[in-house]
């Protein structure tokens, strides 16, 4: 996510033409570009951080589940 963000920032401050970013090249942030889309569609998947992040959640929503469905009875 860091990345988008710099990723946008980078493009408002060259669009505005902003301090020394106006002097920025365009095919640095188009690489940016490529490298953000190349980690988020492969190597993500491959390490499985997209997997792990979406157990997590699963398991966060399976406690608070449980803690409901026994606090209830006590």
């Amino acid at each position: 996510m860091p990345l988008i963000i710099l990723i946008a920032t980078l493009v408002v401050l060259r669009f505005f033409e902003v301090w020394r970013f106006a002097q920025l090249s365009w095919g640095w942030i188009i690489g940016l570009m490529v490298i953000a889309f190349v980690w988020f569609e492969f190597i993500e998947k491959m390490l499985g951080l997209d997997k792990k992040k979406e157990h997590a959640d699963e398991d966060k929503r399976r406690r608070e589940r449980v803690r409901k469905s026994f606090g209830k009875r006590k």
